[in-house]
């Protein structure tokens, strides 16, 4: 590694044609058997590894205890007292039940709270987890690292290190990563240096190698790795990764780069080749990268790199693996509804490894291998593949894990492989969740060690080529039964865009530049149908990021549209609400596939009308997606009649519309929530008039332009922007309307509730009124939470949209064993919020919408000012210079009864709240008038099922962000002061916009009925 001749970049081998590929196979199957005699004849019970594999296999084998066991070495580091240690390991344990072997719920029962046997049980579990989190991890300190690199030379094995450390949530922590890596390379550089050279290990085909050998992730390199900004993420990840390639080459140390999650993988590369391929660097070979098998696109990834190299002119290395992020990528992606990136049997993946392995072998001179894997067969594949293209056994190396498989470890050196450990390096508490993810990986049913490991297992199984496997899959595989067509099919929500892919990028970039030729167009009002201008009247709407800026002009209305808009919508009731439930439910079909087709557009508009970041621009249209396929489908569903008919009479329940509905939705959510309140009464049969907020008239003429093309009646739906004191005011006080739907502010919604309450003479029916008036919600966070999550979660949801959500977090209450810590992280996260225009894909924080607001929400600054100690205040004075910025302000130690902790301020302001224990937050969290969202981050499952029971709140979030709730998931919508009950995106929503009707008809005439009524059982 340590040489750059030319010579080396033009020695790849030959291709592997049909004959090698037959000796590869042969060759494999000898090779396998031989290491599997190997490791029969070095597991043995003298060596401590055999007891500690019977240890975990007999504690370990029930799924469910496993799960259990691993969630409480996840938590136990953040556990202070024997008590804690105690009561989480029972509670887990519980969740268990009677699986649990019988010495473990032993041990846990003689161990009563408050005795001096519980904390010998909380000793020994930290004694236990410390002996299993060494088995894995090489050390704490330098010195111990160096220790166990010693142990591992003398064994004749190399290795790599690998920094363990908590997720990277402020750049103070992404300096901290840095600098542990460039002292680890200069700490271990001298001392390895002056060993005494091991042929084996210390060099290879083309010359010496690096003894320090450092694997880095790139992520921790910066708070904000995010692909839908690769320019920027680039610029600042490669400002602190190049100190650590520039001391790495002075010392001659290795760098290697890991593979993270699947939307890290193309700005990994990306990154990797923007460094390497700079003059400073492009000649150096002592660097590396991750490929993942489990991966459809391995193969083009490893072309990829091929390519890179030949331009470059230096060799790079490769660490192939199977992956060790499935289950993540798996559930990821079906619950974003993408397809999954990975294979989705492990036949799959370790037939793409052995691909992968011959093209490696190939292009050696290129791409040097390094095998990392457990699976013998895979190991055996890759040492016969080199044998048969002629590669001699220095020219590549093979790659296990620290304290997993051992005794292969001494069967690939006792055949002259040379073998390099992946050997984590940390302090055991940020070391959990790695020390977890490999122990889940070590009992796993698909686990290669576990299946070699088990009795009963043919070992010409386990070396058969994953490609008869697959055609053996094939062929007994049943095809899956066909689902009888549905009409419409099941609801699913609309996938969110991945950004991480350059073509969604790339679009939306280009949907920005349309729209922005077309800003300052003027809008008419649409009124039966046809477009009526006010000249006279118009409005303007502002881009937040840049006030002067137009979006657009649009015509508002005074009384008299207003009057002539309910009697124009009275008469479209009729004929509407008489089109049949399936036909008006097609034309909200045909609305979503509208919507789905101008998706990039509709969210550019919201990029400049709402000042929406990318990612909340494209999730308000995905929902207003949802809002039309949903409420389509729910309303077919409550169109059939409830019959419940008995002998001699029928009964049957049917739904009315109610009749005309006045929709005042919010700004906030420009399209979403103006959609899901308009297609909801319209596809119940009513007729609507929607009064647009005055802040986003422009997206919602978007939305009636799309509505009316999909087959909404023009008379059915009439749109009428204007002042609320105006318009709003004479629509909701018309004696002729049946319906008023409003999201806002709780002044404007308590006042139209109160007005709508009164009826005035000639006014035949009750008005029914649906308001959702916002919230000040809180999230508790618990002594033995998950402090990486929090902090993150917390910051998103306080500050996601510059915190103009009703649902977003204005408080968060924190028990007092984490609240120094916990506010610590916090403010220091919080200072790499990325405040900037919403166009910026690399901005978090945009402006806030308007003038008016920022003026409000600088008030309300003052405020938290008095009334708690500021831990972070962004300073945006370079950006309100151009727009409507707030700053990110967080203020500590705030008392439970202060305005910031009970006024809802409806911008980037947080308030932290220490409580004394989970009752007193409890108390802290209620305390409000309001009841919309709140959330709760905890470890513990006895806590999380008391705040179930306790924290009364509309939506409820546990470990996760409060907001984003998905249409049909999470039905939204609060109680008390925040709203009505009515849950937007549930089933039963339409029901606030249908009457119920309830018929009854007596079939006996002298003594006979029809017999199919008469004996009818009833039902639905």
């Amino acid at each position: 590694m340590a040489t750059t001749s030319a010579g080396v970049i033009g020695a790849n081998a030959r291709a592997i044609g049909p004959v090698d590929r037959g000796r590869i196979e042969e060759r494999t199957r000898a090779i396998g058997r031989e290491l599997f005699a190997r490791v029969a004849g070095a597991s043995r019970p003298w060596r401590r590894a055999w007891w500690e594999d019977r240890f975990m296999g007999a504690t370990l084998d029930d799924p469910e205890v496993r799960v259990q066991l691993f969630r409480f070495i996840d938590v136990l580091p953040a556990l202070k007292t024997p008590s804690a240690v105690r009561r989480h390991l029972a509670e887990y344990l519980d969740e268990a039940g009677d699986r649990v072997p019988w010495w473990l719920r032993t041990s846990v029962a003689l161990a009563p709270e408050g005795s001096h046997r519980e904390g010998l049980l909380a000793k020994s579990a930290r004694a236990a987890a410390e002996v299993m989190a060494r088995k894995f991890i090489a050390g704490a300190t330098p010195d111990e690292a160096f220790q166990t690199v010693l142990q591992l030379r003398a064994r004749g094995v190399a290795f790599t290190a690998d920094l363990l450390g908590e997720a990277i949530v402020s750049e103070r922590e992404a300096d901290a990563y840095q600098q542990t890596c460039l002292d680890l390379i200069r700490g271990l550089a001298g001392p390895l240096a002056a060993q005494p050279e091991n042929p084996r290990i210390d060099r290879d085909a083309d010359g010496p190698l690096p003894r320090v050998n450092l694997s880095l992730k790139l992520s921790s390199l910066t708070t904000w790795f995010d692909p839908i900004a690769p320019s920027a993420t680039i610029e600042r990840t490669a400002e602190r990764l190049r100190p650590i390639l520039r001391t790495a080459r002075e010392h001659g140390a290795y760098v290697h780069v890991d593979m993270e999650q699947y939307d890290y993988r193309t700005l990994s590369y990306d990154l990797f080749e923007a460094v390497l391929g700079e003059p400073e660097f492009r000649d150096w070979p002592d660097v590396g990268i991750v490929v993942q098998a489990y991966q459809p696109d391995a193969e083009a990834e490893l072309r990829r790199l091929d390519a890179f190299v030949e331009r470059r002119g230096a060799p790079i290395t490769i660490r192939l693996v199977k992956g060790a992020y499935w289950d993540y990528e798996v559930l990821t992606s079906r619950r974003h509804n993408w397809p999954e990136p990975v294979y989705l049997q492990k036949w799959r993946s370790d037939a793409n490894y052995e691909r992968c392995t011959r093209f490696l072998m190939e292009r050696r001179g290129n791409l040097r291998p390094a095998i990392a894997s457990h699976n013998l067969r895979s190991l055996a594949h890759a040492i016969a593949t080199a044998e048969v293209v002629g590669l001699p056994i220095d020219a590549y190396e093979l790659q296990t894990l620290h304290g997993m498989g051992d005794a292969i470890n001494d069967a690939l050196v006792a055949r002259g492989c040379r073998v390099r450990v992946y050997t984590p390096y940390g302090a055991m508490l940020p070391g959990m969740a790695y020390l977890v993810r490999r122990l889940l990986e070590n009992t796993s049913n698909e686990s290669f060690l576990k299946a070699s490991g088990a009795s009963g297992v043919a070992i010409d199984d386990l070396l058969r080529d994953p490609e008869e496997t697959g055609a053996m899959w094939t062929k007994t595989r049943r095809p899956a039964p066909q689902a009888a067509p549905a009409e419409p099919p099941p609801f699913r929500n609309e996938p969110l865009l991945d950004f991480a892919r350059a073509e969604n990028r790339e679009a939306m970039a280009a949907a920005l530049r349309k729209v922005e030729s077309e800003l300052g167009r003027t809008y008419p009002l649409i009124l039966d149908g046809r477009a009526i201008e006010t000249p006279d009247r118009l409005a303007e709407s502002v881009d937040p990021s840049r006030s002067t800026r137009v979006v657009g002009r649009v015509s508002t209305a005074d009384a008299g549209h207003a009057d002539r808009a309910v009697a124009v919508a009275r008469a479209a009731v009729g004929p509407w609400s008489s089109t049949p439930a399936a036909e008006r439910a097609a034309v909200l079909v045909r609305a979503a596939a509208i919507l789905r087709r101008r998706k990039f557009e509709l969210a550019a508009w919201e990029v400049y009308e709402c000042g929406k970041p990318w990612r909340e621009a494209d999730g308000d249209v995905a929902e207003a997606i949802d809002f039309c396929e949903f409420y389509a489908r729910e309303m077919v569903r409550l169109a059939e009649p409830r019959r419940r008919d008995v002998p001699g009479e029928t009964n049957v329940c049917d739904r009315l519309p109610r009749g005309v509905a006045v929709v005042i939705p919010p700004w906030n959510f420009p399209l979403a929530i103006p959609c899901g309140m308009t297609v909801a009464p319209l596809v119940a049969g009513c007729a609507v008039i929607l009064k647009p907020a005055e802040q986003s008239p422009v997206v919602a003429a978007k939305l009636v332009e799309i509505l009316h093309e999909a087959g909404v009646p023009k008379g059915a739906l009439q749109y009428l922007p204007g002042e609320g004191e105006e318009v709003g005011q004479a629509l909701v006080n018309d004696r002729r309307v049946d319906v008023v739907s409003f999201t806002g502010s709780r002044p404007v919604g308590l006042l139209l509730n109160k007005q709508a309450a009164d009826t005035p003479p000639g006014q035949d029916h009750v008005k029914r009124v649906i308001a959702e008036m916002g919230g000040k919600n809180a999230i508790i966070v618990d002594d033995d939470a998950d402090l990486d999550e929090a902090v993150v979660g917390v910051l998103q949801s306080a500050f996601g949209y510059a915190g103009q959500k009703c649902s977003a977090c204005s408080r968060v209450v924190v028990l007092e064993g984490v609240y120094d810590a916990f506010v610590a992280r916090l403010a220091e996260a919080g200072k790499s919020l990325r405040v900037g225009p919403a166009a910026d894909p690399d901005t978090f924080v945009g402006p806030v919408i308007d003038a008016d607001a920022q003026k409000r929400i600088l008030e309300y600054r003052g405020v938290a000012l008095q009334e708690g100690r500021v831990v972070l205040d962004v300073d945006v004075s370079e950006q309100a210079r151009l727009g409507s910025f707030v700053g990110p302000l967080i203020v500590a130690d705030v008392a439970a009864d202060a305005r910031v902790a009970q006024e809802e301020i409806f911008g980037p302001i947080l308030a932290v709240l220490k409580a004394k224990d989970l009752t007193d937050a409890l108390a802290i969290a209620e305390g409000t008038s309001y009841a919309l969202t709140g959330g709760l981050y905890s470890r513990s499952p006895v806590t999380i099922e008391r705040v179930r029971r306790e924290f009364r709140v509309g939506n409820l979030y546990i470990n996760r962000t409060i907001t984003g709730a998905a249409v049909d998931r999470q039905p939204f919508g609060g109680f008390k002061l925040s709203g009505v009950g009515a849950k937007a995106g549930g089933s039963e929503y339409l029901l606030e916009y249908l009457l119920t009707r309830s018929i009854t008809e007596n079939t006996m005439r002298r003594g006979f009925a029809p017999e199919d009524l008469s004996t009818s059982s009833g039902g639905e």
